[in-house]
């Protein structure tokens, strides 16, 4: 086992490892064990009930967080003709064609998204060997790969977060910073809990939330109790 910090120690201690927290409590849990030097990201780990080696149970989407993720991101486009001029006025960082994959072929990953136009994958299809394994291959799935360009970029922009259960049935999502304010970030939570919800594939039987946990990025984690999450959506959604 990795030693931990004394610093995340005597975080650790605060949490009561024979309880579940409901959503809130463990949000403000989160908000007052994060002591790093830097504005830890509020991260939300699920367990889900599928079985994602069936095709008829794999949870994949993106949703735009309410509230943002407090990250700024950076964002390159490939396109052509009017399609160029679109991207640069809705906010892409970089946009180009040829010459922007070759400066990818020569190394260059200063960027957090890829969006491209359908015609253009002939040009971003041969760089999949280096996109992929960084997560960043633009995909019709999460809308990366899409003809309406400022709707995309904008929504990458404005908070956009892809999700993905892994083999195991895992998700990790950010859910914003911890500097937010904990209405924000309840907002946050019950979207992406709410999209979850939305997504759940019809063949999952039993549970579908086994196991939810929060925590920030250099803290410890505060299991939820999955029974409450349906009530706390509720609750956060009237007082929107």
């Amino acid at each position: 086992m990795a030693k931990r910090s004394k610093r995340y120690q005597k975080e650790f201690e605060k949490v009561d490892r024979s309880k579940v927290y409901d959503p809130e409590s463990a949000l403000n849990g989160v908000k007052e064990t994060a002591s790093a030097s830097f504005d830890e990201t509020v991260e939300l780990a699920i367990k889900l009930g599928i079985d994602p080696k069936n095709s008829d149970q794999q949870v994949r989407g993106a949703l735009v967080l309410p509230n943002g993720t407090g990250k700024e991101v950076k964002v390159v486009v490939f396109a052509q003709g009017e399609k160029q001029k679109e991207a640069e006025e809705a906010g892409a960082d970089v946009v180009g064609g040829e010459e922007l994959a070759e400066r990818i072929e020569d190394g260059w990953l200063d960027f957090d998204v890829v969006v491209a136009t359908p015609d253009m994958m002939k040009v971003v299809g041969p760089l999949g060997r280096i996109l992929g394994p960084q997560g960043l291959m633009p995909t019709p799935k999460v809308g990366t790969v899409t003809f309406e360009l400022e709707k995309a970029i904008k929504d990458l922009k404005a908070g956009q977060i892809e999700y993905r259960a892994d083999s195991n049935a895992n998700l990790h999502l950010p859910l914003g910073k911890v500097s937010f304010d904990l209405e924000d970030l309840k907002e946050n939570l019950a979207a992406v809990m709410q999209e979850l919800q939305d997504v759940r594939p019809a063949a999952a039987k039993g549970r579908y939330f086994r196991t939810v946990v929060l925590s920030s990025t250099m803290g410890p984690g505060f299991k939820v109790d999955p029974n409450l999450i349906s009530d706390f959506i509720e609750e956060v959604m009237l007082s929107v």
